[in-house]
C-alpha cells in the first residue's frame, strides 16, 4: 500500500475480493454476502480505511453535494431563534433526497462578529471565509434578502447556481418560500381593535443591517429593508395607521425586555397593547411589564409572532400567529433538489393560524 490514506483498492486487496465488490459493501449499491461484508469491512478497519473519498466523489458527480445557507442576521443570533433552528430542521429534511449537506454562509458583505446581537459590528471584506461568490455549492438558500446581499446573489446567478429564497424577493425568476406576514399580523390587531385597544405600539423586527434600536419618529420615511419587518409592520398598520413604532435590535427576549421598559415606562404615555412582531419579543415585553408591576393582559395586552414555546413562560400563554417554520424549510430543500435536477419549481405560499392565549383583553378603564 502506498503511503497515504488507503484506498478501496488496498481494502479489496487485502480482503481477497475484487475492487468493485469492496466498493460495493460501501457504497449500499448491490447486495453482497454476510461472509464477504464482514471480511471486507475487517480490512477497512484493519487499514484504517474509513469510506469512499468525498472529494473523488464530487469529482465523479460534477457536484459538491452541499447547499449554502445565507441569514439576514449573524448566525449566533440566527440560531438564537427557536423558528430558525426549526426551520433548518425542515430544510435538512427537504435536501436529504440529494445526500446534500448544508454549510452556512456570510454575503460578500462581510459585517464582523457580533457577538451580543447588537449590530455594532464594523462591515469589512470576508477574505477568509467561503462567500456565495466562492462557496463550493451546488445550490443556495437565502432566509430574506435584502439590497445588502443583491451584489452577491448576482455573482451566484452569474455562476449558474439555483437560488431559492424563504420570505424575500431576490427577483423575477427565483423561486420563493412564503408567509402571509401581511395579513397574519393584521390579524392579530384586529383582535386587539376588537377588543377596544386604540393606543397600541407596533413592536418590530430589525429594519435593516445596522439593526438600530429605538422610537421611529412619525415624520420618519425610512421603510424597513427586511421584507419580514416591512411585511408584517404593514399588516398592523392596516388597522391602526397612527400606531406609535418602536424598532428591536433582532429577535431575542433581551431584546423585548430592553423595548418593553422604554414602552412602558413613561405611565402618561402607555400604550394598552403591544404588537411584537415575534414571541421572543413579546415575552420580553411581558417580562418588562411585570418588573414595572403592570398586569397581563389587565393593564397591557401583548401578541407575538411565531408560535413557539417560550421556556419558563408560564402561566402565560401569547395570542399569537403559528408559522409552519418546518414546513417552510423542507419546501425550500424541496424546490432546491427539483432545481438541480433540472425540473421546473415554483412559489410556495404558506399561512399562519391565529392563536389566542392569555395575553390579550379589553384595555384598562
Amino acid at each position: 500500500m502506498a503511503a497515504g490514506r488507503p484506498t478501496i483498492a488496498d481494502v479489496a486487496r487485502v480482503a481477497q475480493v475484487s475492487p468493485s465488490t469492496a466498493s460495493v459493501v460501501f457504497s449500499g449499491k448491490a447486495s453482497v454476502t454476510d461472509a464477504t461484508r464482514a471480511r471486507v469491512l475487517e480490512a477497512a478497519a484493519s487499514l484504517g480505511y474509513t469510506g469512499p473519498d468525498p472529494r473523488a466523489a464530487s469529482l465523479r458527480r460534477g457536484s459538491s453535494g452541499i447547499v449554502g445557507v445565507v441569514f439576514e442576521e449573524h448566525l449566533g443570533a440566527a440560531f438564537r431563534d427557536p423558528i430558525k433552528a426549526v426551520m433548518m430542521d425542515g430544510l435538512a429534511e427537504g435536501v436529504s433526497p440529494l445526500g446534500a449537506g448544508l454549510l452556512l454562509l456570510r454575503d460578500d458583505a462581510g459585517i464582523s462578529p457580533d457577538v451580543d446581537g447588537s449590530g455594532a459590528g464594523a462591515a469589512h471584506p470576508a477574505q477568509s471565509a467561503p462567500s456565495l461568490r466562492s462557496a463550493p455549492v451546488d445550490a443556495v438558500v437565502l432566509v430574506g434578502c435584502s439590497g445588502r446581499l443583491a451584489d452577491s446573489l448576482e455573482a451566484v446567478r452569474g455562476r449558474g447556481i439555483p437560488v431559492v429564497v424563504i420570505e424575500g424577493d431576490a427577483g423575477p425568476g427565483i423561486p420563493r418560500v412564503e408567509l402571509d406576514n401581511r395579513e397574519a399580523q393584521r390579524h392579530a390587531a384586529r383582535h386587539l381593535r376588537s377588543l377596544g385597544h386604540e393606543n397600541v405600539v407596533l413592536l418590530t423586527l430589525p429594519f435593516d443591517a445596522r439593526r438600530w434600536r429605538g422610537w421611529v419618529a412619525p415624520d420618519d420615511s425610512r421603510v424597513p429593508v427586511v421584507d419580514v419587518t416591512r411585511e408584517r409592520l404593514a399588516g398592523a398598520r392596516d388597522v391602526f395607521p397612527a400606531a406609535r413604532v418602536y424598532a428591536a435590535g433582532g429577535s431575542l427576549i433581551d431584546e423585548g425586555l430592553a423595548a418593553g421598559r422604554s414602552i412602558l415606562s413613561d405611565a402618561h404615555n402607555r400604550p394598552t397593547a403591544v404588537i411584537a412582531q415575534s414571541d421572543l419579543l413579546a415575552a420580553g415585553v411581558v417580562r418588562a411589564a411585570e418588573e414595572l408591576g403592570l398586569s397581563v393582559p389587565a393593564d397591557v395586552s401583548v401578541t407575538g409572532f411565531d408560535g413557539i414555546t417560550v421556556d419558563g413562560f408560564a402561566p402565560y400563554e401569547l395570542t399569537t400567529l403559528v408559522q409552519p417554520a418546518a414546513e417552510k424549510g423542507r419546501a425550500a430543500g424541496t424546490i432546491v433538489t427539483r432545481m438541480i435536477e433540472g425540473l421546473d419549481a415554483a412559489s410556495i405560499s404558506f399561512t399562519c393560524t391565529f392563536r389566542q392565549g392569555n395575553t390579550t383583553g379589553p384595555p384598562p378603564g
